[in-house]
Formats: structure tokens, C-alpha cells, sequence
């Protein structure tokens, strides 16, 4: 690729991402107080339903790691997001499950968020992750601990992270800051 071809990718990047922040602001519908009090959940449920959103949205998820050997979703939106980049690269997709949903054996990590504590969980078989260069990808970035949680579950199975992404970051939970060496990329922050 010609160094003027990278600009103008790096270019249509900004665009992409631009229009997905746009998209994102529009379409997701804010509720206090759920799933408990003092806490405000960001329902991205009509990004989703929106087919131009969630094209744009998809399309700027993947170009965070166009090289990626796999993609990985964290439970539950994150599934959604997790199919479409992994169509959308030629890849496959991983599921991170919440816990007891997945057939023993598996690798399972416990972490905290802003309202209790839960545990994910990946196949501990069946799947050869040794070497694999993973695309991890989440709907909203809060705490930061599911996406910490994710990341070290695949690390345990002898994968790279090489990019992280989420469409929504909550800045003021400061989660970024529980991430690893990898690159985080969020299309709106908040």
C-alpha cells in the first residue's frame, strides 16, 4: 500500500468513525436508576436496530484490528458486535459467556463492576486460541472490569490482544485505566 493510500484509509477511518459517533449520540436511549439505583444505563439497543447504525457501528469496530485472527464478544451485546466484525473480517468468532453457561472444562475470571461482581468464562477446549491475534469488543466501557476480565481470559489461553473496542466508554469510571498494553479504541465517550 502507497503511503497516500494509507492517508486516505486513515482518512476514511475518521469518516467512519466520525459517522458512527454521530449514530451512536442519536440513537441510544439513557434510563436512571437501572439495573439499579445510582447507576445510568446506556441502551444501545436502537444503535442495533438501526440498520445504518449498526453498519457504520460494525465498520468502524473492524477496522480497529483489519488483521485480526479471531473476534472476540463479550456477554451479552457484545455477541451482536462480536458476529458482525467477525463477518465482516473473515474471521471467526469467540462468545465470552457469563458464568454456567458454558460445558466444563473452562477458563473462568472474576471481576467487579460499578453494581456487584461476576465472572466470565471461555471454553478451556475445543478451541486452539495459542497464538491467536484477538479482537476483543464490548458495547460499553465503565468500570472496566469485564473488559479486563475478557482480555486476561484470553491471555490464560496463550492468545494476543492486539486491539480493544467498545462503543460506548463512561470516561468518568475511569476504566480505561484497568486495561492492558493494548490499544482500547471507543467511537463515543461519555
Amino acid at each position: 500500500m502507497s503511503k497516500h493510500a494509507a492517508i486516505e484509509s486513515e482518512e476514511l477511518v475518521a469518516e467512519r468513525t466520525a459517522q458512527a459517533a454521530r449514530l451512536v449520540q442519536r440513537l441510544t436511549r439513557w434510563q436512571d436508576d437501572f439495573p439499579t439505583p445510582g447507576v445510568r444505563f446506556a441502551d444501545l439497543t436502537p444503535v442495533f436496530a438501526d440498520a445504518e447504525g449498526f453498519r457504520t457501528v460494525i465498520d468502524c469496530l473492524a477496522a480497529c484490528a483489519p488483521d485480526a485472527d479471531l473476534v472476540a464478544g463479550v456477554d451479552a451485546r457484545g455477541f451482536l458486535l462480536g458476529a458482525g466484525v467477525a463477518a465482516t473480517l473473515g474471521t471467526g468468532v469467540v462468545a465470552v459467556r457469563k458464568a454456567g453457561k458454558l460445558p466444563p472444562p473452562v477458563l473462568n475470571r472474576e471481576y467487579s463492576l460499578e453494581y456487584g461482581s461476576a465472572s466470565l468464562e471461555i471454553p478451556a477446549d475445543g478451541l486452539d486460541l495459542a497464538g491467536k491475534r484477538v479482537l476483543l469488543l464490548d458495547d460499553v466501557l465503565a468500570t472496566g472490569g469485564t473488559l479486563a476480565a475478557a482480555a486476561d481470559l484470553f491471555t490464560q489461553a496463550g492468545a494476543e490482544i492486539v486491539s480493544a473496542a467498545v462503543v460506548l466508554e463512561l470516561e468518568f469510571l475511569g476504566g480505561r485505566a484497568r486495561q492492558g498494553v493494548y490499544p482500547l479504541t471507543s467511537i463515543v465517550k461519555v
